[in-house]
């Protein structure tokens, strides 16, 4: 087994020479397998190791003959050891979670901790290959694309895994000839857990009335899941690379992320899915939540008009904006609850909700716009290369031409003021005020615009 571990550890390149390895600790067979295997590595691969073990202040005092054996076994072991306790019951109450699914976050929190304080490189945890057949089952059952169905990658980020090539057999097997002991956790052969019942349960019958083969068989299917996906998610970031465009704030981060519409009505629509999940990722970094149904309904803004949107968790929203898909952020609630005055050249701002059917002013000086259609910051400017408006029926016109076609002398077009999101200009001031962001019944937001405190025309 240790030649397999390590011919899997070089072939999927977990470590670099120099590595300072967090190893996650439980005590159970699995993770006293990990570190014992890492220890006896720890010269051939150049690596320094640090055992974590982490008490979830539940199971009482079989946590507490957990905690004790983890740190003993890495004193003998002559491996750095540090012991962390959480209240993982507390932690779930207050965050509205299980309370497994609060361990495994407090769990990787503090591996997370450990690491940037040990200065170390990688997080090693000890999945092994029955695991990664339970996962992909699990994602399965749950409702999954392909990624899911790849299962957990050797390396993601900082996390490593280096026992996905064996199973839990071999792993028990290597312990037993080692004489090496473990702790038993008594809730693994309890079956509240659906992950515990598949691993119970559901495997174990799938192998007596299927196909004894049937573990090998999933982990195959997941490991052609994963290449298909691998290869998608390649296709997928070229299309962006060639035909997308994003805007981020002053520190680099993506806010929101456009792709060419008709460049992705070209594509099939698996790649239309990934280029979507692709935009999602990039501006919110995680999918929970996201569905393949939330996937669905943004790509079906491809085939409509300009303007449309749909809500998707997290807090993001697709919009169609003209020949663009978009994903980005929600304009947060608080901006529209109350009345906020921004106070910027040659005009005054204000953003308030509106009430269908609310009587829009009709003098020239005070101008509403639909808030929520506003795509960056609003600058007051004048004309510069690239700008234009929305005609009545969906059309454009560059602000130079509309300027012409208005008679406007060459020496005064750079002189009238412009509002403008971006290159689409809202308003050129004195003369017009564009399509697209007028206020219809669809509006739910307001930004109104009052030149020179109401006393001039325009």
């Amino acid at each position: 087994m240790y030649r397999t571990i390590l011919d899997y550890i070089r072939r999927n390149r977990l470590f670099s020479p120099g590595d300072r390895v967090i190893v996650a600790l439980s005590g159970g067979a699995d993770s006293v397998c990990l570190l014992v295997v890492l220890n006896e590595l720890r010269e051939v691969l150049g690596l320094e190791l640090k055992a974590v073990h982490v008490h979830h202040g539940l199971r009482g005092k079989e946590a507490d003959r957990d905690s004790e054996y983890a740190g003993r076994l890495s004193e003998t072991l002559g491996v750095p050891f540090v012991c962390v306790r959480v209240d993982a019951a507390l932690y779930a109450r207050e965050h509205g979670m299980s309370v497994e699914e609060a361990g495994r976050h407090l769990r990787y929190q503090i591996f997370e901790k450990e690491r940037l304080d040990f200065s170390g490189t990688k997080i090693a945890v000890a999945h092994h290959r029955d695991d990664q057949a339970e996962t992909i089952l699990y994602n399965l059952f749950r409702g999954t694309g392909l990624k899911g169905l790849g299962g957990m990658r050797p390396v993601r980020d900082n996390i490593v895994r280096p026992l996905l090539s064996v199973g839990r057999e071999e792993i028990l097997a290597y312990l037993a000839e080692k004489g090496i002991s473990y702790c038993e956790d008594s809730t693994n052969a309890q079956t509240d857990y659906v992950r515990n019942r598949i691993r119970s349960l559901i495997l174990p019958e799938i192998r007596e009335e299927v196909n004894r083969r049937a573990g090998e068989n999933i982990l195959h299917a997941g490991e052609m899941a994963a290449q298909a996906d691998a290869y998608l998610e390649k296709q997928a970031d070229g299309i962006l690379k060639a035909w997308g465009v994003r805007e981020t704030d002053e520190a680099g981060t993506i806010t929101a992320q456009g792709v060419d519409a008709k460049a992705l009505l070209a594509e099939d629509d698996i790649i239309k899915n990934y280029v979507i999940r692709m935009m999602i990722r990039s501006v919110n970094e995680s999918m929970k939540d996201i569905t393949m149904t939330h996937v669905e309904s943004a790509a079906a803004l491809l085939f409509g008009s300009s303007g449309r949107q749909v809500d998707l968790p997290c807090g993001l929203i697709a919009v169609r904006i003209f020949d663009e898909l978009w994903i980005k952020r929600k304009k947060q609630e608080g901006s529209v609850d109350k009345e906020r005055a921004v106070s910027l050249p040659e005009l005054d701002f204000k953003i308030f909700p509106y009430k269908k059917g609310q009587e829009i002013p009709k003098n020239g000086y005070t101008k509403w716009f639909d808030y929520d259609k506003i795509k960056c910051a609003l600058s007051v400017r004048y004309r510069e290369t690239g700008d234009y408006m929305t005609l009545a029926g969906g059309g454009r016109k560059t602000v130079k031409e509309f300027m012409i076609n208005e008679k406007i002398p060459k020496e005064e077009r750079e002189k009238i003021p412009l509002v403008a999101d971006g290159s689409h200009v809202l308003w050129v001031i004195g003369y017009r005020i564009s399509e697209y962001y007028k206020i219809t019944d669809d509006t739910h937001t307001v930004i109104q615009m009052q030149l020179n405190g109401g006393k001039n025309n325009g």
